[in-house]
């Protein structure tokens, strides 16, 4: 008989605790997404810059965002590539890959302004001309830097059928003080990093050549977020550009104007055969 009663009293526990399994709780918790940045500062910088505007998102859309640094830009593309952000900001090359392995979805990007490749000397350098680097040892962020690397390489030798010995350094602050130390004769940037450097870093420094332009960074969001949560994203973000202060803000990126981004931004880049620099 007692037996008999352990056993009843077994499978109502047994019943009780399928039951509170299946419920469906009344209150989920808040939604949390991941921000990767491509790191073209060190991660203190970034998270200054960035940490505010993610903030305004956040009033404004009720989310929660994650900033996730990245120690290089290798780092950060591998990381997109597995699809590890929810949301990403990166160079416009990026957003092909991205979208290939994992089909991030690009939502804004800065309409104001064109991105174009620099190459810079320091200010008392004899060099002049591009012509003088041929066969010189040159810093660059990474080998998948858009501007920064890949437009430059690929100018210098369709154009100037000339080749240069990269040095990927990391950053593009790297990039400047490898120049001003004289590592080497000359570094590959854009100019708006250039124009976010201290007075005693861009003040030393001469703009050797310009590349062509083309669209500037998105910020994308992997497709597992649901079109919902995109649309507040990126409705969030034009909100933002229409305040003073959201301008102010977003001018620390840099972004001059917030505008929609779209895949087809990014088409012409095909034309310029820049797989021939990209590493993976």
């Amino acid at each position: 008989m007692r037996t008999r009663y352990v056993v009843i009293v077994f499978f109502c526990l047994l019943l009780c605790c399928r039951a509170s399994a299946l419920e469906v709780p009344r209150h989920s918790p808040a939604s949390t997404y991941t921000v990767g940045i491509v790191p073209q500062y060190e991660a203190r910088r970034i998270y200054k810059i960035w940490r505010p505007i993610l903030d305004k998102l956040e009033a404004a859309t009720g989310l929660h965002f994650t900033l996730r640094g990245s120690p290089s830009i290798p780092a950060f593309e591998s990381e997109f590539i597995a699809g590890a952000f929810d949301f990403a900001y990166m160079n416009p090359y990026h957003i092909s890959p991205a979208r290939n392995r994992q089909g991030y979805i690009p939502l804004v990007r800065d309409v104001g302004r064109r991105l174009q490749g620099i190459l810079v000397v320091r200010k008392d350098s004899p060099i002049r001309s591009v012509q003088q680097l041929a066969g010189r040892v040159v810093a660059f962020p990474s080998p998948n830097a858009l501007g920064a690397s890949m437009l430059i390489r690929a100018e210098l030798l369709d154009k100037f059928q000339l080749q240069v010995i990269p040095r990927y350094v990391l950053s593009h602050s790297s990039v400047y003080l490898n120049v001003i130390l004289e590592q080497t004769v000359a570094g590959g940037g854009v100019q708006s990093t250039l124009q976010q450097q201290p007075d005693n870093i861009k003040n030393k420094l001469r703009v050797l050549y310009r590349t062509q332009s083309i669209a500037p960074h998105p910020f994308a969001a992997h497709p597992r977020v649901a079109p919902k949560i995109r649309a507040q994203v990126r409705q969030a973000f034009l909100a933002l550009g229409q305040s003073k202060e959201g301008r102010q803000l977003l001018a620390r990126v840099p972004i001059r104007r917030i505008g929609p981004s779209r895949m087809m931004d990014y088409e012409p880049l095909s034309k310029l055969k820049l797989q021939r620099f990209y590493q993976q």
